[in-house]
């Protein structure tokens, strides 16, 4: 989630642009490997839908044959749908606060034909395709694409959400290590060896984050040790389609590490996208809490900031659409005791529809959203709207001699 500070509206003096010409070959060659993205992802997508349907059934199913869906059912309806709708606003904060971080990537940029609508159809596209696809593996490559529909070119747009995807990565690892030193001793006294598990899942979570710095601030030990590899596979015949790893690793790698350098310069941006993160992940982390409220029991707040944090890196680690497992199986070991018996069930559902089953549905209409008027930049707009506010000329931001980069 980390501001872009490269202007995309022309080249740098200096500095040759590898292979990002909309006009080259290569770079129509990269235009079709995202039209194919997308329709890989569409195809997981579904299959993932598909899946958790079935998964529904199989719940109803254990619920009635295991005689549960009698205290099932009256525990739904004691429920408080006003505290529902309060957890149903966390998860629309968590969306906005997304799209803001985004928003300051774009802003870095003075004239980047990204527009607010863009970043709702890449937020949106982001929860549709993580959900439906296992360990969030599609939401990547799907906001690449839908980034690309601005008029950037495939090597802007994926460093862009490389760089956002690191943030995040940080924010989701610092917030759980401060969880982890605030609570830990809560962790061990409440839940016992099993918060183990967690340690090791955010051990695995820091080492991505490490591997992705290690990318980011040392890209030729990377281009040596990947190419390394590539030729190593290739010599063995394990290797398809050597040339497009070799672009993966000698372009996008350099790419990358170009843009996250420069948005890394603008400390007060890095910061601020942080913040922004970790208030979005708290967003998301508070939900179990309002439903808690929502059957009327007294939860403390700060306890299940922490759990749900602990939730989710399980959820995310666990290969299946949704994080079908380890959502179920986390949700009941960390909350189990602050619903009960009686509630734990009618909760777990509540919850996975307010942070998944509702947010995935909602989504799929954002996904066609497009900014229509590209003739100003998200700066040169928060510029105007800061002359009228200061009493300055009402002028366009363009007139101090900015060149728009119009759609490609």
């Amino acid at each position: 989630m980390a501001g872009e500070s490269k202007p995309q509206g022309g080249e740098k003096k200096g500095h040759a642009k590898v292979s990002l010409n909309v006009g080259n070959s290569r770079g129509s060659a990269r235009r079709g490997r995202s039209a194919d993205d997308e329709a890989e992802n569409r195809a997981k997508a579904r299959k993932g839908a598909i899946f958790l349907g079935v998964v529904v059934i199989v719940y109803v199913i254990y619920l009635t044959v295991s005689g549960q869906m009698g205290s099932f059912v009256e525990a739904l309806s004691k429920v408080d749908l006003g505290w529902v709708a309060l957890a149903g606003v966390c998860f629309v904060s968590y969306f906005i606060f997304g799209v803001i971080a985004y928003a300051i990537a774009v802003y870095l940029d003075h004239d980047s034909p990204v527009g607010i609508r863009d970043l709702m159809s890449v937020e949106a596209s982001g929860i549709f395709f993580g959900n439906l696809t296992p360990m969030m593996a599609g939401a990547i490559p799907s906001q690449i694409v839908r980034l690309t529909r601005t008029g950037l070119d495939v090597g802007e747009a994926s460093a862009t959400q490389f760089t956002r995807f690191i943030m995040f990565q940080l924010g989701v690892v610092l917030f759980a290590a401060i969880m982890l030193a605030v609570k830990l001793g809560f962790f061990f006294d409440t839940y016992g060896d099993i918060v183990i598990l967690n340690l090791v899942v955010f051990g695995v979570h820091f080492l991505e984050l490490a591997g992705l710095f290690v990318v980011c601030l040392c890209p030729r030990f990377v281009m040596r040790i990947g190419n390394g590899l590539i030729r190593f596979l290739s010599r063995r015949g394990r290797l398809k389609n050597r040339d497009h790893w070799h672009e993966m690793v000698n372009v996008q790698v350099m790419e990358f590490s170009r843009i996250f350098k420069q948005a890394a310069k603008d400390l007060p941006s890095m910061g601020l996208t942080l913040l922004v993160t970790m208030a979005q992940l708290a967003s998301f982390y508070m939900i179990p809490w309002f439903v808690l409220r929502a059957f009327g029991i007294e939860g403390d707040f700060i306890n299940c900031l922490a759990a749900g944090s602990m939730v989710q890196m399980v959820a995310t680690a666990v290969p299946l659409p949704g994080g079908t497992g380890g959502a179920e199986g986390s949700f009941y070991m960390f909350y189990g005791y602050m619903f009960g018996p009686a509630n734990i069930n009618a909760g777990f559902i509540i919850w996975r529809i307010v942070t998944f089953f509702a947010p995935t549905i909602l989504s799929a209409p954002l996904l066609g959203l497009r900014s229509r008027d590209r003739s100003l930049s998200i700066y040169q707009r928060v510029q105007r709207i800061k002359n009228r506010l200061l009493g300055k000329s009402k002028s366009s931001p363009r007139s101090s001699g900015a060149t728009f980069r119009p759609k490609r």
